[in-house]
């Protein structure tokens, strides 16, 4: 018989995600990199984003974050520019909200950037629309307003 050389199921896969405690370094900005927020995640690893520099560029998340770092609507992250596009970036690192409210200490980020909140940074208010439907028709008004048009029908034909 042969030998089994697996490492088992799915279930050996979900205990890997122990290391939530471990503290990183707090990586600030270089020249060539800028804060932003993410205004709206547009799928295939593409997000849209408002940088703090006041423009907003369509970021792309690199290979070795995908799939392992979600990024969701209002998180800070860290960009890289790119030299000979000026509205597009890549996504180096996404900041936890405690990373986020120590860089907003230290003055790295603005006092108007909002952090672990729904609203975004430069984002536009939605107006709440509401649909009235004022329907008058309920079934017996429906069967009224047939019996009465049948009714005259028949007498008309009587005629």
């Amino acid at each position: 018989m042969p030998k089994n050389k697996g490492k088992g199921g799915k279930n050996r896969r979900r205990g890997k995600n122990e290391n939530e405690d471990n503290k990183r370094e707090l990586d600030f900005k270089e020249e060539g990199q800028e804060y932003a927020q993410v205004l709206k995640m547009l799928g295939n690893g593409r997000l849209e984003a408002q940088c703090f520099d006041g423009v907003k560029r369509l970021a792309h998340i690199r290979g070795k974050m995908r799939k392992k770092v979600w990024i969701n609507q209002g998180d800070i992250i860290l960009l890289s520019l790119r030299e000979y596009q000026d509205d597009k970036a890549d996504v180096i690192q996404k900041y936890t909200p405690e990373e986020a409210r120590q860089l907003k200490s230290y003055g790295e980020l603005p006092d108007t950037a909002k952090i672990n909140e729904n609203e975004t940074f430069g984002g536009e208010e939605d107006d709440e629309i509401e649909f009235d439907f004022d329907i008058d028709e309920s079934p017996i008004t429906h069967f009224v307003h047939y019996f009465l048009s049948y009714s005259i029908y028949v007498l008309y034909m009587e005629k």
